[in-house]
């Protein structure tokens, strides 16, 4: 048995995009971070006050329309989501991302930019193993008719559902098993979807500023508008355990078992992590162990305080 080392990037590793909702020019930055670091915001751009922000659950202070930190100074940092996916899915565990805005960039809408920019520079491994949270018995939140749950199994695994009314998405059910050498081609390049009304609904509100064919899928009506088609048959679903996967990676280590996803959104993920640290029975840290080795896992020494890290 091989327990998994800690990874950070190689070097710092910079990208530039426009955010989804603002519309405006932003710098993202990955700096190495030092073992046991975990994963830390910092917006360059604030000087007067406490510029770092925690990429951990309980800093989630809005979900709406996609996933924002907040630190207690109030400085924030939105739209983390497909960022958090590439870091989860690649398994780095310590970083900087230093932005100089309020916004992550958009991209393509996908995760995929962030994993190339990642693949430029490589990882290193770090001393310390990897902690992971290993689920031990099922909980389930629940919102109308949407749910979200976690429950034991080997590895990490996604099911999702999805269903609209739109004849260009409908019904889609999609289950993924997420390893570090399968994310990219599985996962990362899914983009974020959405609806003709509902941009424009944005844009009269200030928001989705940035939003264009070039980093979203936008259905219009039962027809998809973008005339290069989609990336994957199920690219809707795929999105969706996309979002889930990086909004998981602020439980502030990976997960060991299996998500459940019906018509969840941030929120509901979100309610979820909250919903599993309360209920101390049903997860417990444990040494991550190389996935060729199967995915087993050994358990975390008793040295080690059992609660979330921030």
């Amino acid at each position: 048995m091989v327990l998994e080392a800690q990874k950070t990037v190689a070097r710092r590793v910079a990208l530039d995009g426009i955010g989804l909702h603002t519309g405006s020019a932003v710098r993202v930055c990955l700096v190495p971070a030092s073992s046991d670091h975990g994963i830390i915001f910092r917006r360059v751009d604030v000087t007067d006050r406490d510029s770092l922000i925690p990429a951990h659950f309980d800093h989630v202070r809005d979900a709406t329309l996609c996933t924002t930190l907040v630190n207690g100074a109030g400085v924030s940092v939105r739209t983390v989501e497909h960022l958090m996916a590439a870091l989860s899915g690649l398994h780095i565990d310590n970083v900087v991302v230093e932005i100089d805005g309020p916004e992550l960039p958009i991209l393509d809408g996908s995760s995929a930019p962030f994993v190339e920019m990642i693949e430029r520079v490589g990882t290193l491994d770090q001393r310390p193993p990897r902690r992971a949270i290993k689920i031990l018995k099922r909980v389930e939140v629940r919102f109308e008719d949407k749910f979200a749950a976690l429950e034991p199994g080997e590895g990490f695994g996604i099911d999702f559902e999805i269903d609209f009314p739109s004849k260009a998405i409908e019904r889609r059910v999609g289950s993924y098993e997420v390893t570090r050498e399968g994310f990219g081609a599985l996962l990362s390049g899914a983009r974020t979807f959405g609806f003709r009304h509902e941009v424009e609904y944005l844009r009269s509100k200030g928001l989705a500023l940035g939003g264009s064919l070039d980093n979203a899928v936008v259905v219009d009506g039962d027809a998809l508008m973008n005339p290069e088609g989609l990336r994957f048959d199920d690219e809707f679903v795929r999105h969706k355990a996309l979002d889930a996967l990086g909004d998981l990676y602020l439980a502030g280590a990976p997960i060991i078992g299996r998500f459940h996803g019906y018509k969840s959104g941030h929120a509901l993920n979100n309610r979820l992590l909250h919903a599993l640290f309360a209920d101390r029975t049903a997860w417990t840290y444990v040494a991550a162990v190389e996935e060729i080795e199967g995915g087993a896992a050994a358990a975390w020494p008793d040295s080690v305080v059992a609660s979330p890290a921030v």
